[in-house]
């Protein structure tokens, strides 16, 4: 396309929301996923950004019937952008007084997320986070896209990508797993129970749970050909006691990471040989501009480079696809 003469006066007065419309097409490269995570229509988007490329006399994506990239006119305005859009959220927080309250889901009471939450309080002591306790982060991801959670910790290589594409991430850790095993079962008597141990055994691992599909599917990566069985769907048990009810009257493993809390009637071994790692991000919707998200993941980096969450132990197992992911930031 040829864009259009314009005034040079005009140029030096770009509405910010064209530019955050800009920025969300450059980052995501599709329309309709940016269009999504800015919850505006595809329509009034690409109109946005072609008054954009009007005000500015430039092209800033090349469009094909197949993909959409950046221009060189693109990719040079990209960065001042995203200075602008930054300056603009800190002068809203500035002046807006106290921000919303953040919730923070962390899954189950006890585990290490409790931590990067307390050490973000400590980052952001005027900001209101805010816990919950729900299991699994299928359920909380589509929550955070829907605007009813802010974040959430999980295994972001286990969501479906239509979802990803509107959360971000950043890894924290790799959690070792482990197995609960019920009072008396012979591999209680292990301080560690290698992973083969288990071949026989059918292990709960949440089938059956619509909110724990990324754990399952987890769990089918590390199972498969080593004569594991995944239990059948089971009742969901809520709160500790009604926990060990159930596993005493199933007597099924749990599979599990290595600071799940303690319950009743249950033993908790780590797994071995090799170590299976449960990876773990920081999961929030796309576009957040919030003090406690920044907290957050201060907290979460401080956390993870002082006891080396994210060092992969040599013997450490974790599928490709999430070892690919943990590894950048999205």
């Amino acid at each position: 396309m040829t864009a259009d003469p314009v005034d040079p006066v005009v140029r030096r007065d770009v509405d910010p929301r064209l530019l955050r419309g800009f920025v969300a097409v450059a980052e995501e490269l599709h329309f309709t996923r940016a269009a999504g995570r800015l919850y505006v229509a595809q329509q009034a988007l690409s109109r946005d950004v072609r008054r954009l490329e009007r005000e500015l006399g430039a092209e800033l994506f090349v469009r094909t019937t197949r993909q959409v990239t950046l221009s060189a006119e693109g990719e040079r305005l990209l960065p001042y952008a995203r200075r602008v859009l930054a300056a603009q959220d800190d002068l809203v927080a500035a002046f807006a007084g106290a921000a919303r309250p953040l919730l923070v889901d962390l899954n189950s009471p006890g585990l290490v997320f409790g931590r990067v939450l307390e050490r973000a309080r400590e980052l952001a002591p005027d900001c209101e986070l805010m816990a919950r306790f729900e299991s699994g982060l299928t359920g909380a991801a589509a929550e955070i896209a829907a605007g009813r959670v802010d974040v959430s910790f999980g295994r972001f290589a286990g969501l479906d990508p239509a979802l990803r594409s509107c959360l971000a991430q950043q890894p924290v850790r790799y959690e070792p797993m482990a197995v609960l095993l019920p009072r008396g079962h012979p591999l209680a008597e292990l301080d560690a129970v290698p992973l083969d141990a288990l071949a026989g055994e059918t292990v709960y691992a949440g089938a059956g749970n619509p909110r724990t599909l990324e754990w399952t599917d987890l769990a089918r990566r590390l199972f498969e050909g080593r004569g594991i069985e995944i239990a059948p769907p089971a009742p969901l048990a809520v709160g500790a006691e009604e926990f060990g009810r159930l596993m005493a009257k199933k007597r099924n493993p749990v599979l599990a990471v290595i600071d799940f809390p303690a319950m009743p009637g249950a033993e908790l071994r780590p797994l071995v040989d090799p170590v299976p790692l449960s990876p773990v991000s920081m999961v929030w919707r796309k576009g957040l501009v919030h003090p406690g998200v920044t907290a957050l993941c201060a907290a979460a980096a401080e956390l993870s480079a002082e006891e080396g969450w994210l060092e992969k132990p040599a013997d450490g197992w974790v599928p490709a696809t999430d070892a690919l992911i943990m590894m950048s930031r999205m």
